[in-house]
């Protein structure tokens, strides 16, 4: 009954369904003005042919012959009465098979059905939703974060501006709210004062008046907004836009700093606290060739080797790991030990890089900006003349046609950026290199997540995605000082020291061989301990931070969880 009820209110508030409403009842008056008109009509022939019927009867002729039921039991004798049953029976067909019919689906049942699938798509959340985050588009970026909501129990819901792509939604079994990006009360009905975020990544207009719109009600709540322009990031600020997601210059900063060779300075990618991630490429340091071991890095630094980056994955070294020209440091420390790295490692080569950017769009302008900065060489493969802005280093061409790639010098080049913004050609283009020189470093930016491993197969050495860096940017602004993810789908956690692990130091605890995570930082007593000697005792219910791929997360608290030490 509540059902039909909520189906009732939402088809009778359409004025279009009251309408419609309105006119098959009128069909249903003259129907039966008709039925009555024919029924009297009955009486009078039956008369003139000295038949007696009752006023029943004539209503029961009437119906048979005009459904064409025809059951033969009551028949008129003279011609006229014969005509008369052909133009009932006539006028029945017109009616009640075809008018009537097309009118009730049309006019009813075709709105009802509609009301129906509404009510899929309410158009507000119940008044006990707190704390969740309000997306508004179902893209790349939200799909990936939609799964680490999940995965850290956040609820969420994505707001849509029409019934259809609610439906779609809805029938993904994603929780859905219809309403205007424009229209404050839609906030209202979201229960925005009780949300933890708003996250907006349509085109920069729409954003611009979802920030507003909500400003209009919260001046608190936390939002987060894409914008593809100079001129959309002042207007999103100016609307009260918490964050900004540059997407094209994070990418492209992202791409620079994976180029092998050149510079083997520390690269920050994440700050918690205290504690400090970076990356930076062994390349052209004394490093080469020997075992962590015998690199003697933490007692030279401070800094401690997490892993190395292979192919998108955290891998985790061994003393006895040995330092590859093409390895990629993941390194943990203070600030201070960051720049002590830096003193006594990096270097910049006498040799410029040599690089070649496929596509001169906004993310290859941002990564041709960035490798300026690094100091690289580099040359651009552009398809679309309107594109250039950088004429006398650009190419106009396909980049799989060979004589341009000589042209921009790929046979002597260290790295190929690919920066197109589709999958399938960056696919295509990376067997193609990868074809043409093995040893060559190709870069990779994937638009779908899906995408990533088929890229690394196809002999991509990097890909970065920019639905995960979206992604790992909004939940690290959710999430506060509580996790940090990183630009590879790495996390970095903090969770509360298992009891049973009280007392033991982390050399004997075996939390990286039985979970993957590492333990990069202890707390004691409010006191912090940066990269913490395998020598440390651990005290029960004290945080740890610790360093893992998600996966690596995951086991760690199955693990300790069923053990009842969390």
């Amino acid at each position: 009954m509540k059902a039909l009820t909520t189906v009732l209110t939402a088809f009778l508030e359409n004025q279009t369904s009251r309408r419609n409403l309105l006119a098959l009842l009128r069909l249903l008056l003259v129907l039966a003005v008709i039925v009555t008109i024919f029924s009297i009509l009955f009486h009078v022939i039956m008369e003139m042919e000295g038949q007696k019927h009752s006023w029943l009867t004539g209503f029961y002729w009437t119906l048979t012959v005009m459904s064409t039921l025809g059951f033969g039991d009551i028949t008129f004798d003279s011609d006229l009465g014969r005509g008369f049953s052909i133009v009932v029976m006539v006028t029945g067909v017109v009616y009640l098979l075809v008018l009537l019919p097309f009118t009730f689906i049309e006019f009813f049942y075709a709105p009802w059905m509609k009301a129906q699938q509404a009510t899929h798509a309410p158009r507000e959340l119940p008044a006990t939703m707190k704390r969740h985050v309000i997306l508004t588009l179902h893209g790349p970026i939200t799909k990936l974060l939609v799964k680490m909501l999940k995965k850290h129990h956040h609820p969420y819901v994505v707001l849509v501006p029409t019934l259809s792509e609610a439906l779609d939604l809805h029938a993904l079994n994603v929780p859905v709210v219809l309403g205007q990006y424009s229209d404050p009360e839609t906030y209202r009905k979201l229960r925005i004062e009780q949300a933890a975020m708003v996250v907006t990544t349509r085109s920069d207009i729409i954003n611009t008046n979802v920030t507003f719109s909500v400003r209009e009600i919260s001046e608190n709540v936390p939002i987060i907004a894409s914008a593809r322009s100079t001129a959309a990031r002042d207007a999103l600020e100016l609307s009260g836009v918490t964050h900004i997601l540059s997407l094209e210059k994070m990418m492209g900063q992202a791409l620079s700093r994976r180029v092998v060779g050149g510079d083997s300075k520390a690269h920050v990618i994440g700050i918690m606290d205290e504690l400090v991630i970076a990356e930076a490429a062994a390349a052209g340091t004394d490093m080469v060739g020997k075992t962590i071991l015998e690199s003697d890095l933490k007692a030279i630094t401070g800094v401690t080797l997490v892993g190395f980056w292979d192919h998108g994955n955290l891998v985790h070294v061994e003393p006895d790991t040995q330092i590859r020209e093409s390895s990629i440091f993941i390194l943990a420390g203070t600030s201070d030990q960051i720049e002590k790295y830096n003193s006594a490692l990096a270097h910049r080569s006498s040799e410029k890089s040599r690089v070649v950017i496929i596509g001169g769009g906004r993310v290859g302008r941002a990564t041709a900006e960035a490798l300026d900065e690094e100091g690289a060489d580099w040359k651009m493969i552009e398809k679309l003349p309107e594109r250039v802005r950088f004429p006398e280093r650009t190419i106009v061409g396909d980049g799989s046609e060979f004589e341009l790639l000589v042209e921009a010098g790929m046979h002597e080049a260290s790295t190929v950026i690919i920066t197109t913004h589709d999958d399938d050609t960056n696919l295509f283009l990376t067997i193609f290199y990868r074809r043409l020189r093995k040893s060559l470093q190709i870069i990779c930016r994937c638009t779908q997540e899906d995408n990533v491993e088929r890229l690394h197969r196809a002999g991509a050495d990097v890909v970065l995605s920019y639905a995960t860096m979206s992604a790992n940017t909004i939940l690290n602004y959710l999430r506060g000082s509580e996790t940090l993810l990183l630009a590879e789908g790495v996390s970095i956690f903090t969770a509360k020291t298992p009891k049973c692990l009280e007392g033991i130091t982390i050399a004997e605890s075996q939390v990286r061989s039985r979970t993957g995570c590492s333990i990069i930082a202890t707390e004691h007593k409010g006191a912090r301990t940066i990269n913490p000697e395998p020598d440390t005792v651990l005290h029960a219910n004290c945080p740890l931070i610790m360093i893992g791929s998600l996966e690596a997360e995951e086991k760690f608290f199955e693990s300790y969880e069923s053990k009842g030490g969390k």
